[in-house]
């Protein structure tokens, strides 16, 4: 409890910054982000020229970069889904196993098992591929952005999505 008079910080969640693939930077900004350790004055004393930093988004070879990405490709497509969504899907369908594969439900009887993280069948994922994605449905990126695409046609988003498909 804190002493009389005093006031406790609310807390805050932080949230990841996301920017652009390119950003234009212009004058003390491109100074300062360049040379962090010079102080505002000195950096103020720059010249004004426009810098364009261009950088290729790397994404961590795991669930959370494969989530990231795939996240950037759905919006290139206009595929609603949040992070959230697709992460509570992958768990409850996967447990985040790119290799996961249902050898026992129905459609595994019928010969089309579910495959990767989303547990898409093969005509599925053939027919909600998105471009620019790989074939494979083992493929993190391709399964998560064909099912995304998948649950936007059939359910509006992935985020609607709360049991299997």
């Amino acid at each position: 409890m804190p002493a009389r008079g005093q006031h406790q910080r609310a807390r805050t969640t932080r949230r990841p910054l996301t920017l652009p693939r390119t950003l234009a930077i212009t004058g003390t900004a491109a100074v300062a982000l360049a040379f962090p350790f010079l102080t505002a004055t000195t950096a103020s004393a720059a010249p004004s020229s426009a810098v364009s930093v261009s950088s290729a988004t790397n994404y961590a070879n795991n669930l959370d970069g494969w989530i990231r990405e795939s996240l950037d490709i759905m919006a290139q497509n206009g595929i609603p889904g949040t992070y959230n969504g697709i992460y509570r899907n992958i768990i409850r369908e996967s447990s985040g196993n790119p290799n996961a594969i249902n050898l026992w439900d129905s459609n595994a009887a019928a010969g089309t098992p579910s495959k990767g993280l989303l547990q898409v069948i093969d005509p599925t994922f053939a027919a909600y591929h998105v471009a620019g994605t790989s074939y494979d449905p083992y493929d993190p990126i391709a399964n998560i952005t064909a099912a995304c695409n998948y649950a936007a046609a059939r359910y509006g988003s992935i985020d609607n999505v709360y049991g299997a498909y």
